[in-house]
């Protein structure tokens, strides 16, 4: 079969190869491009290698729920362009898909999983996209929700940017209470709280929040024997604004998110606990780097 110069261009495009390398697996593979995507990995490999040290904070945020399970995933790449690739996304709902099916809970796990309809597992999957698409890529984290009884909504917000997913524990099958499922997981994603409830926070952040609030309310010149009831009601306050179960709900802010679930469990005659929630923001945590445009140009016009 003829190589023409085409076939070499769409090639060096899917992979970063050279134009020799290219010409090569393409004779090797008579002319197959995606096997010749496969024949030029080891070369991709080390490209990939070269990009290991590229920060990748973009990418996206996929989420995916049947039933009582969930699984959210968090991938990044190194620009919001790749991002919204096609074959990016088919990359990362792959992923999410797999996972759900099986019980991994965590990223080291999930690499040994076959990748739907490649005949790789989900490390050589993602290895064989950074040679594919060019950038430096990351599986960053998993995290899934398994309600054994009742419902796990998901729900993604701004094409990727914040993930979140809802487990209601419940016998009801009522329509409603994946409803509020939704309802709550858009609250979780415009609020953002740091805790389901109360007893998670550590005494170790309630004690800094104490002294704080203890060192304000002096300062401002309150008596010393009325700094404790000061302090009593702000940690209630705080609370309020960290902890999901007490946040004020947004759809309806004179009720919180407990009382709304209370309020509909006992329209239906059962039980509702809020179990679990995961909020994923993406790229949070990673420190991007800041170019510098003109010490760029200055350094390679030395």
């Amino acid at each position: 079969m003829s190589i023409t110069a085409s076939m070499v261009s769409e090639l060096r495009k899917k992979t970063g190869a050279g134009m020799m390398d290219c010409k090569k697996a393409l004779t090797e593979t008579g002319g197959n491009i995606d096997e010749a995507v496969d024949f030029l990995r080891k070369k991709g490999l080390s490209s990939a290698a070269k990009k290991s040290d590229r920060i990748a904070a973009e990418g996206a945020v996929v989420a995916a729920s049947a039933g009582a399970k969930g699984i959210l995933v968090e991938v990044n790449a190194e620009t919001d362009f790749v991002a919204k690739n096609a074959e990016f996304q088919n990359f990362i709902q792959g992923i999410a898909s797999v996972c759900l099916e099986s019980d991994v809970t965590d990223v080291e796990a999930s690499k040994s999983l076959k990748f739907p309809g490649t005949g790789r597992t989900v490390a050589e999957e993602l290895t064989h996209q950074i040679a594919t698409i060019g950038e430096n890529m990351s599986l960053r984290r998993i995290d899934r929700c398994d309600a054994g009884e009742g419902v796990v909504v998901s729900y993604i917000h701004g094409a990727g940017k914040i993930g979140v997913l809802i487990e209601l524990k419940t016998t009801s099958t009522d329509s409603q209470v994946g409803e509020l499922a939704k309802q709550i997981a858009m609250h979780v994603a415009a609020a953002s709280p740091q805790y389901l409830n109360r007893d998670q926070v550590s005494s170790e952040v309630v004690d800094k929040e104490k002294e704080i609030m203890r060192v304000k309310a002096l300062d401002s010149g309150k008596p010393e024997n009325i700094v404790q009831k000061i302090i009593a009601g702000q940690i209630n306050k705080y609370f309020g604004e960290v902890c999901l179960l007490e946040q004020a709900f947004v759809i309806d802010p004179d009720q919180t998110v407990g009382k709304i679930v209370e309020k509909l469990a006992k329209e239906l005659g059962t039980s509702i606990e809020l179990s679990k929630y995961v909020r994923y923001q993406l790229g949070e945590g990673i420190e991007k780097k800041e170019d510098d445009f003109a010490a760029e140009v200055a350094a390679m016009s030395k």
